[in-house]
């Protein structure tokens, strides 16, 4: 019974009877009203997210397309929940077990944070890559375990998932955890902190006193209107919503113009260095050059030069193809080094990026996979193609973000390699430099 609690499951998801569910609430799988028929679990309303199909329902059936890889959904489906009732026992204090400092600005951005689930409100932390997001929310989540509240830590990347859970189990040990995503191997049990994604969100309802949203700019979270209904859909009516991001969209910068969201805005990094500014480099055709094996230009050179400087570093690519050409034409220049290729699909990502925390790489090629959720101590960040529609401002930014994250290596080289300046370019140096001129302005960073 506890597996249900807070969630909102088919049939085929329950694992007891439903007569021993006491208390078991049931909705339809669809709605309509004023004429629109809509999903219950995703809001998806649009004629395209439905499909007809046979059913043994009879001959009019239909299932949501949208939601349909958290499973079917059909007009004749039920949904079962039971609602969440904070029924939790006290936790071993001390419940925040890290020990750490915060800086002026994490601390308060912290006490923010704290009088946002006091007060139940949204509110915005807009922080720079490397400011130490996941540091300010700790006290946040100490108060509203400690008043009984539920709380999950949700994100569209499976990647920031990962690298949050570990950060939080230190940081809360006494603390029972879940973590949730596609493919988890460990199964769903009932804990009152939880780590998800953002499509797993679909699976709850008024589950959450307090929901907090880490990289809320990342793909699919910024368009998928669904995942932005399961967010509302799993917090509770009077609960908090704490958005976390480095790169708000511009749509979320037009609210806190308007002041419609509470915000607090982080300029710096926790370490109190600058943001390394990209440098944009010509690099001509660069595809041609790949295609043509022809091992010359700027790149080439930086390449030469940081593997005989023995730094490591990232170089970003627009796409698999593409990477996997250069990958094959480094490997005949540089056959003694050790390097990898990343990308979304890749099933040794994990590893591979494990083994390049421990520094057993030279350096990776990657897809746009990495701009966020990792870090790595001492790094540089070349991007190859910048022109291309792929990196968006908001990923050039982040990518930029990889460089200089450790208090004890601060600074970082960033590349931009490009066959022609865009707006996305130019709009993310716009947004690395303000950042670093309003945390002068602030005194918040050393020279």
């Amino acid at each position: 019974m506890l597996t249900l609690i807070g969630r909102e499951l088919l049939f085929s998801e329950l694992r007891e009877p439903l007569e021993e569910i006491a208390g078991i609430i049931q909705m339809e799988g669809f709605c309509e009203k004023n004429g629109q028929i809509k999903c219950n679990r995703c809001g998806a309303s649009e004629s395209s997210d439905r499909q007809s199909a046979p059913c043994a329902c009879g001959p009019v059936c239909y299932y949501c397309r949208r939601c349909l890889q958290m499973g079917k959904v059909k007009r004749c489906s039920l949904l079962y929940s039971l609602p969440e009732s904070n029924q939790f026992l006290p936790l071993q204090e001390p419940i925040l077990t890290w020990k750490g400092d915060l800086s002026q600005q994490q601390q308060e951005a912290s006490q923010d944070i704290i009088q946002s689930i006091e007060s139940g409100e949204t509110r915005l932390i807009w922080a720079v890559a490397g400011a130490g997001k996941t540091e300010m929310i700790f006290k946040g989540i100490e108060v509203a375990l400690r008043n009984k509240k539920r709380v999950c830590i949700a994100s569209p990347r499976v990647d920031v998932c990962l690298e949050l859970a570990p950060r939080l189990k230190k940081a809360f040990q006494e603390v029972e955890q879940v973590v949730l995503y596609g493919g988890a191997e460990d199964p769903y049990q009932y804990t009152q902190l939880v780590i998800a994604t953002t499509h797993q969100l679909l699976r709850f309802s008024q589950a959450f006193d307090v929901l907090i949203i880490d990289e809320i700019d990342a793909f699919p979270f910024p368009v998928d209107q669904s995942l932005q209904f399961a967010a509302q859909k799993a917090k509770k009516t009077d609960g908090t919503l704490i958005y976390l991001s480095a790169t708000p969209s511009k749509k979320m910068q037009q609210a806190i113009q308007r002041k419609t969201v509470a915000a607090s805005i982080l300029p710096a990094r926790y370490h109190g260095f600058p943001l390394p500014e990209p440098q944009l480099k010509w690099s001509g055709d660069w595809k041609k050059a790949i295609r043509q094996e022809k091992r010359k230009g700027a790149f080439f050179k930086q390449v030469e030069e940081l593997l005989i400087r023995k730094r490591r570093f990232l170089v970003f690519l627009p796409n698999i193809v593409l990477m996997q050409q250069l990958a094959l034409l480094l490997e005949k220049e540089y056959p003694a080094r050790q390097f990898a290729t990343v990308y979304a699909e890749d099933p040794e990502r994990k590893e591979k990026v494990l083994q390049m925390r421990q520094e057993a790489y030279d350096f990776l090629l990657t897809t746009t996979i990495l701009e966020r959720g990792v870090t790595f101590r001492d790094i540089d960040v070349l991007v190859l193609g910048a022109e291309d529609p792929s990196f968006t401002e908001s990923a050039l930014v982040q990518i930029a973000g990889r460089a200089g994250r450790h208090r004890e290596f601060p600074r970082g080289l960033v590349l931009f390699y490009h066959y022609g300046q865009t707006r996305a370019i130019k709009g993310a140096v716009k947004q690395i430099k303000r950042m670093n001129r309003l945390a002068r302005e602030r005194g918040l960073v050393k020279s």
